[in-house]
């Protein structure tokens, strides 16, 4: 196939065709002509005469064929549970991948569309390792209802959650994963009513969206707005739920539509159709709506939904954790954790050896790093911690002195992540230290701690001269240009995505001791593999970013509050930008 060839689907039965015939018509007007296009329409009961119209569209670089899909469905009638759900032109799409071995990739776009940016432009998007690119369904983003939906039955965020009407589909990791597959498994498991499809979609692809520009799907209906011109600055304009322009002649940018439609064949009858759609229709599909609403409502209170069955089978320790995460969220309890933390004691100034000095600590030490690097390969090897990527390394490779390392802390694993990072870094010339809590030097159990007590740890205290043991001790590792790793957030809270609000203590001893803070923060995203407590591993991604210097200028406090806000905001600029979301938070003031 030509490389140069942008293959397109839609699917339609013979009433939507219609409005496929303007919604191509958009994309050929407005495509590239130094490119050539494919556009497949999947169908299972199209007329001829509707055939003949849209295939009068073909021009010198536009190929337009009709797919009819009903020998593929009988083809695997054996593995679909639910027969009645394909004869739903709307799950089309999720059998592309399988019957065009072809194509790496291919873009989907519902019927009632209209498309006035260059497709080539999305279609050229860079997929890397994601099954799909799509936008954000704004639906969820902007209607609670909706929003509370999908977070409390789907189990996703409503910020990320994507609008399954305009896809650049994946098809080379939608057959290597056996996404079909999974469909019809999940399929078999769970009947999602309200987005159907779209919701199934959405949990199949959970973390592997390439999030795309809005303007590439700005859905219209009312109740949805956005931050541009929608009339001057849409790609593609997406007339969802009862805001059809051939129902309603107040349809929000109706006009839009009936200048293409204006250019097609079928101008005529979609007039004649909005003629003849009555104030009882209309009411019906505002009645629909409201139904919509309704439906997500009751399938939150379900105590079968989806998410509640998927707990079902996950450790309840764990998903009570989850379920403190959310309240502690709730409640604005950040800087409390969510797990019991080993009984503590006391740590005295006698008990610790913070430099190593003595020739048992250094022993001790030694055996705890080969130790700890032997966990780390295995850990890493057996997939129980994966990370996909390291980006920044150049930031802590330039620290030519002692610097206060910050990271986000979400897991036990976290530390093994960053010392994977600073060995990758190849930092030889500094030594990375951890600061833990005083009950995980003294009182930790088993191998981890093992660790906590030997493996370059500097533990806190609620003593005031083992603290003061501790601050020169800092001082000194400092000087000598090592690495200080400190959790400002404080609590560990297990595998939350969100920056947590920043505690001092680090920035104070980076201005105490004039060294700068390097910024570190990780991200995730479900793996394919299940962790032995039910839930998908995760897959980190660490992100280095610049130091952050102390402002001599400044005084104490002022110059802490200033280092603190920059990571806070860094972190911040992070999330949104990795997760496509804005860093929200529900707590209840």
């Amino acid at each position: 196939m030509n490389e140069r060839t942008v293959p397109i689907f839609y699917a339609c039965d013979d009433n939507f065709i219609k409005y496929a015939i303007v919604s191509a018509t958009s994309l050929i007007e407005n495509a590239s002509r130094e490119c050539k296009y494919k556009i497949h329409v999947l169908h299972t009961n199209v007329c001829e005469d509707m055939i003949r119209e849209m295939k009068n569209l073909e021009c010198e670089n536009v190929e337009i064929v009709f797919v009819d899909v009903s020998k593929y469905l009988e083809s695997i009638s054996d593995r679909l549970p639910i027969r009645h759900y394909y004869t739903k032109t709307t799950y089309f799409r999720l059998f592309i991948a399988d019957m065009f071995p072809e194509y790496d990739k291919v873009l989907y776009i519902d019927s009632d569309t209209v498309v006035r940016g260059d497709i080539t432009e999305l279609y050229n998007t860079d997929l890397s390792d994601n099954y799909v690119a799509a936008a954000h369904e704004q639906a969820m983003v902007q209607m609670d209802v909706f929003g509370t939906y999908c977070e409390r039955v789907v189990g996703i965020s409503r910020h990320a959650f994507f609008n399954a009407g305009l896809m650049l589909i994946n098809c080379v990791l939608f057959r290597e994963k056996n996404i079909l597959d999974k469909f019809i498994a999940l399929l078999s498991e769970y009947n999602f009513i309200v987005t159907q499809d779209e919701d199934y979609l959405n949990v199949l692809c959970k973390d592997r969206v390439c999030w795309l520009d809005q303007r590439w799907n700005t859905e219209c209906t009312e109740g949805i707005k956005y931050p541009y011109d929608v009339a001057r600055e849409a790609y593609i304009i997406h007339y969802i739920m009862a805001n059809k322009p051939w129902h309603n002649e107040e349809s929000e940018y109706g006009d839009i539509f009936w200048s293409y439609a204006e250019k097609t064949s079928v101008y005529s009858l979609l007039k004649g159709e909005l003629d003849s759609y009555t104030d009882e229709l209309r009411a019906r599909d505002a009645a629909s709506g409201e139904h919509l609403r309704e439906m997500a409502i009751e399938e939150t209170l379900r105590e079968d939904n989806f998410l509640n069955m998927q707990n079902k089978k996950r450790d309840p320790e764990r998903v009570a954790v989850q379920k403190k995460i959310e309240q502690y969220e709730r409640e604005g309890k950040f800087d409390l954790d969510v797990e019991n933390d080993p009984p503590s004691r006391v740590l005295m100034p006698d008990e610790i050896d913070y430099l190593r000095r003595s020739p048992i600590a250094k022993i001790k030490t030694y055996i705890a790093y080969r130790k700890a690097k032997t966990f780390l390969n295995y850990i890493t090897e057996s997939g129980r911690m994966v990370i996909r990527d390291i980006k920044g390394l150049e930031n802590m490779r330039e620290l030519r002195g002692g610097a206060i390392i910050t990271c986000n802390h979400f897991n036990p694993f976290d530390t093994f992540a960053m010392h994977a990072a600073y060995l990758a870094a190849e930092c030889d010339e500094h030594t990375l230290y951890r600061v833990i809590r005083e009950g995980n030097y003294t009182s930790f159990p088993g191998f981890y701690g093992y660790l906590m007590r030997n493996f370059y740890t500097l533990p806190l205290s609620s003593s005031r001269e083992t603290m003061k043991k501790f601050s020169e001790a800092t001082k000194t590792l400092l000087g000598r240009g090592h690495f200080i790793l400190i959790y400002p957030e404080q609590s560990m809270w297990y595998n939350y995505r969100k920056p947590k609000p920043l505690k001092s203590g680090a920035y104070s001893m980076a201005v105490k001791n004039n060294v700068p803070v390097l910024p570190c923060f990780i991200t995730m995203r479900d793996s394919d593999r299940i962790g032995d407590d039910g839930y998908p591993i995760q897959e980190y991604t660490i992100h280095i970013e610049k130091a952050i210097y102390p402002d001599a200028s400044l005084f104490h406090k002022d110059a802490v509050d200033a280092m603190m806000r920059e990571n806070a905001r860094i972190w911040k600029e992070i999330y949104e930008r990795e997760y496509s979301s804005p860093l929200e938070y529900s707590t209840v003031v």
